[in-house]
């Protein structure tokens, strides 16, 4: 399923995109003062915008481009380039790899999980879940029901468990089994940052401990659909672990798609997944390429 066959954000900006167009044929200083107009109106936060428009009025004039057409051509190439983080864009694939995914409760980092262990084993990847969000009732339960849809096992504990515990017997039974990914949930927030932040680390001591040959992921579980909160849980969650990517979730049907480009830019972390569904395939490797191609997409709908 391609970006470009999703409505939503892709097809709002691509019509407000393109009614700037109707109205400026040519490139001019009114042209970019409603575009940025259009870019922070779509969750693209103020700071990024500018640095948005602010290139273009360079490239604009330094490529002499005076047609519509070279405009939407360089928008696309701004944005794909903040977007691209190279390398850092793939899932390591190395093993043993631990992911441990970390994201406030209700973004959808279950069903996510899920998602990333069915991909992994559609791969030929042995995985295992550990459910170490010991703190919200029914998490544990929530996770094993997905771990039986997709056919892999999981370790948990009881609920208020020690999750370093659950942590410490998922990493066992793993190195036991041969296991290539170990996927551990985590709690979506505690009593306050400080907390967050000596339990995370407490996590990661026994990561590094008891599986120090382990490639690691740290992902962060963001929902599109949140727009400018994304950001502050960006933020929040970038000063308490050592974030490797983020996986936005609801990119489908959401006006606030604009919000990749904010995160990605101001935190320099690259989107490695984006959910487009409800269904176990429905988690794509992101391709900056496809998504600055998707803006102008749809723009004769």
């Amino acid at each position: 399923m391609a970006l470009g066959e999703k409505k939503g954000f892709f097809a709002r900006l691509a019509q407000k995109v393109n009614d700037v167009f109707a109205t400026h044929p040519t490139p001019d200083e009114d042209m970019l003062e409603e575009l940025e107009d259009v870019l922070i109106t779509s969750d693209l936060g103020v700071e990024t915008t500018i640095k948005i428009i602010e290139q273009l009025r360079h490239d604009i004039r330094r490529e002499f481009i005076y047609t519509t057409e070279g405009v939407k051509d360089q928008i696309r190439s701004i944005i794909e380039e903040m977007l691209d983080k190279k390398e850092r864009l793939q899932l390591c694939q190395e093993t043993p790899l631990v992911i441990v995914m970390i994201g406030v409760n209700g973004v959808g980092k279950t069903t996510t999980i899920a998602k990333l262990a069915y991909k992994l084993k559609k791969q030929g990847k042995s995985v295992l879940l550990v459910a170490a969000d010991t703190f919200r009732a029914a998490a544990a339960e929530q996770l094993t029901i997905w771990a039986d849809r997709v056919g892999v096992p999981i370790i948990k504990h009881s609920e208020g468990a020690d999750p370093s515990a659950v942590i410490y017997d998922g990493l066992a039974a793993a190195k036991a089994r041969g296991t290539d990914v170990v996927i551990c949930d985590t709690a979506g927030r505690l009593h306050n940052k400080k907390n967050l932040m000596n339990e995370l680390a407490k996590m990661n001591k026994v990561i590094d401990r008891e599986f120090p040959g382990a490639a690691r992921e740290t992902l962060l579980v963001l929902d599109a659909t949140t727009g400018k909160n994304a950001v502050s849980q960006a933020k929040e969650f970038a000063e308490v672990a050592g974030l490797t990517g983020i996986v936005l979730t609801k990119l489908d049907g959401t006006a606030k798609g604009g919000i990749v480009v904010t995160i990605s830019d101001e935190f320099d972390l690259p989107v490695k997944f984006i959910g487009l569904g409800e269904g176990l395939d429905d988690l794509q490797e992101f391709s900056p390429q496809e998504f600055a191609g998707s803006i102008f997409e749809g723009e004769n709908n």
